[in-house]
């Protein structure tokens, strides 16, 4: 891979990781509900989960769905499926950080996302799927172990610190977000806006 080549791969890197998408959404809203250090699995779920994803892309997952292309259409219908549910979900996790210390009320109390579910919901993240597939076809298109660990290695090293920002930047809105309503109304909002981002799914 030629100097203009990483270049260019950095960049989109940055670019795709950086920008809204289910993952960010989803860390920023568990960032202002309960903190920082509680979402951390949920951090290290996105970033080590996409690496895997993209190291399996690379040695064997795209020429399954040119072998059976009605698989691709299966994804992205349990994806769009899953990602109502998340929606659903992240629209009613409007407890505050320093909730309730009544011990009955504990088992139904929103939880932040693990670092095992953050790794599954890579496979059905629209995002991360296209995110995998560019990088894999246009930097490591002859799918080499070595040129896909690369991509993938380069991927991670950028995504985890991108994606974090949005918990930052979730966490910082603890501030403003001081009562049950503004934060039901925050966390509303980024329920709307993950619905939104499948709009380039289902209309492709």
């Amino acid at each position: 891979m030629t100097a203009d080549m990483y270049a260019a791969l950095v960049l989109f890197c940055f670019v795709s990781s950086i920008t809204p998408g289910p993952n960010n959404l989803m860390l920023m809203s568990s960032g202002a509900t309960f903190g920082f250090r509680r979402t951390i699995p949920h951090m290290l779920g996105v970033g080590i989960g996409f690496v895997v994803m993209v190291i399996l892309v690379g040695v064997g997952l795209m020429q399954l769905f040119d072998l059976f292309p009605i698989s691709y259409q299966i994804l992205k219908f349990v994806s769009v499926l899953y990602l109502l549910y998340l929606a659903f979900k992240i629209a009613h996790s409007s407890d505050p950080v320093e909730g309730s210390k009544n011990q009955s009320d504990d088992s139904k109390k929103p939880k932040p996302i693990t670092f095992l579910q953050a790794c599954a919901f890579q496979w059905v993240n629209p995002k991360a799927w296209t995110m995998a597939l560019t990088a894999i076809s246009v930097y490591a298109p002859s799918q080499q172990f070595s040129a896909v660990l690369l991509v993938a290695l380069i991927f991670g090293a950028i995504n985890l610190p991108c994606v974090s920002s949005w918990t930052i930047l979730g966490q910082e809105l603890q501030r403003v977000l001081t009562n049950q309503r503004r934060l039901q109304r925050f966390n509303w909002t980024m329920a709307a806006l993950l619905v939104l981002s499948l709009y380039p799914v289902i209309v492709s």
